[in-house]
């Protein structure tokens, strides 16, 4: 439920509900982790990454398969879900990745180079895409006009990106798109950000933090303010005849 969640709020950052035949969601940290979500068209992972899935949509899922396939020693499989569109099958995958420059060696992603490294008080990523690994399938049922997509959530406010004025959604998440039919001839992409070296997350804490301490001495000052004036009232009243 929480990878079809993502999936969903992943659509609406770039339009409402955007078919997109197949996309890498990844949520960056500081410190390199990330958390990855693929969500795609079985046709499309067997046509981009060369993976092995039945992509008839009367066969039952093999999630067996798509465990193993996402599996890796740098990546960890969390959850697996499925959906249908446009008579084709859809799988929805989250994995766990220790430190994002290693993921390229996860065969699923090995069509990328990953770059993550502090340079002048800001954190440079960059992602460059080659060649996919697969073939298109005679039965993937495509228009032509299918598009895939790249979305990068960074952790600290973005200084520096090459994904387009318009691709910059709610401040610090980040979206390239590319034809499916460029990105099976291995057109090259790549993602470039530069951030911040504070997390959005640690400021707001910080300014969620300063405001509280605000808020608690202004109702300090209240307090003393209403005492002295009852302490005030009251001698005044002690000295009435």
């Amino acid at each position: 439920m929480a990878v079809l969640i993502a999936a969903v709020a992943a659509g609406c950052g770039s339009g409402l509900f955007r078919p997109y035949e197949y996309e890498e969601d990844v949520y960056l940290s500081l410190d390199g982790s990330a958390t990855v979500y693929v969500n795609a068209s079985l046709s499309a992972i067997d046509a981009l990454r060369g993976a092995p899935f039945d992509t008839d949509p009367r066969v039952r899922l093999d999630r067996d398969a798509v465990q193993r396939f996402y599996t890796s020693p740098v990546t960890r499989v969390t959850a697996i879900n499925e959906t249908r569109r446009g008579g084709r099958r859809f799988v929805h995958v989250r994995l766990e990745v220790n430190d994002i420059r290693r993921l390229g060696e996860a065969s699923p992603f090995a069509w990328s180079a990953y770059d993550f490294h502090l340079d002048d008080q800001r954190y440079v990523y960059r992602q460059s895409l080659g060649a996919p690994a697969g073939h298109p399938t005679a039965d993937s049922a495509w228009n032509g006009r299918e598009v895939v997509a790249f979305r990068l959530h960074l952790p600290s406010r973005i200084e520096y990106h090459n994904a387009g004025a318009n691709n910059l959604k709610r401040g610090n998440i980040l979206l390239w798109e590319q034809s499916l039919s460029d990105r099976l001839r291995g057109t090259p992409l790549v993602l470039d950000a530069q951030m911040r070296t504070d997390s959005i997350l640690y400021s707001a804490l910080t300014l969620f933090g300063f405001t509280c301490v605000a808020v608690a001495a202004l109702f300090g000052i209240v307090i003393v303010v209403v005492r002295n004036s009852g302490s005030k009232r009251s001698r005044g009243l002690s000295r009435t005849p």
